[in-house]
């Protein structure tokens, strides 16, 4: 019988599955990301949030998913820390584009895109990734994600660009002001994620036209600049995964029929699909 270890980890959270002879058991801890966390707060966050969990299974394999993976000093890190933990488990460590691949495409050829708080996508072999679109971050890029979405949401709200009734929504929703709101972005951490946070406003309001313009001309940013980088787009199914994916299925669908791609899976996240591929 052998037991396996799956992660798949943002920087806020990470959720574990513990595979059994066919049984599961989730297990939710805090984000692990060797961007914020060093050698010795991994080590010590996995001992107390994780190991007591485990009831002193003894692992044999761990497939561990995650942000910032794409460094591989990140990855020697991260290696290091499980090995000391699990000493006879066999460990890989791979990249959340990779995870959204196999979850998405499994054995078989596919684009497969990630559209949350920032954006990516691949083209997969069924094996490996053989192309890769660079991300370049939400100041620059992440066309189609959560940050960029909510990005048009607060400059429709600061340029006034809005209607009465959408920017009356708007400061009933989140009690802000524009002074707070450039703060925020300026002067704190983590903008990405609080930009992000505004896209929640196109999903309690959709059908008004500007709001479909926003969501409809973000996605199809993300088509353009990425998508159509791969020849493949018109021979094998376009994947996505992430909470903004999945809460616009409706958008990628239309836009797919208008350029003649096929849409194929669209998930919120990826863990069932990694437990189908480790089973």
């Amino acid at each position: 019988m052998s037991v396996k270890l799956i992660a798949d980890s943002g920087a806020t959270k990470c959720e574990w599955c513990l595979l059994t002879d066919g049984k599961k058991k989730k297990i939710m801890t805090p984000g692990i990301s060797p961007y914020f966390l060093n050698q010795i707060q991994i080590e010590t966050l996995l001992i107390k949030n994780l190991v007591p969990k485990l009831n002193g299974s003894t692992i044999d394999e761990i497939h561990f998913y995650g942000t910032g993976l794409s460094n591989s000093n990140n990855v020697v890190i991260l290696k290091a820390v499980l090995k000391k933990l699990f000493k006879k488990a066999k460990i890989s460590v791979e990249t959340d584009l990779t995870a959204a691949a196999r979850a998405l495409c499994g054995r078989e050829k596919g684009v497969a895109c990630i559209l949350g708080t920032g954006s990516n996508s691949c083209f997969y072999n069924g094996k490996k990734i053989l192309k890769n679109s660079p991300g370049i971050g939400y100041i620059l890029g992440d066309e189609g994600s959560g940050a960029y979405l909510g990005k048009k949401v607060v400059q429709y709200y600061l340029y006034n660009t809005f209607d009465e009734e959408l920017r009356t929504s708007f400061e009933k929703r989140f009690l802000t002001s524009p002074i707070e709101i450039l703060e925020n972005i300026y002067k704190k951490p983590l903008a990405n994620r609080y930009l992000a946070s505004f896209a929640i406003f196109l999903a309690e309001n959709r059908g008004h036209y500007m709001i479909e313009n926003i969501i409809e001309d973000g996605l199809n940013d993300f088509f353009f600049t990425h998508i159509y980088k791969y020849k493949e787009s018109w021979t094998h199914p376009i994947n996505f995964i992430g909470s903004i994916a999945f809460g616009f299925k409706d958008v990628l669908q239309e836009l797919c029929n208008t350029y003649e791609l096929e849409l194929g899976k669209v998930l919120k996240a990826p863990m069932k699909g990694l437990i189908e591929y480790h089973s």
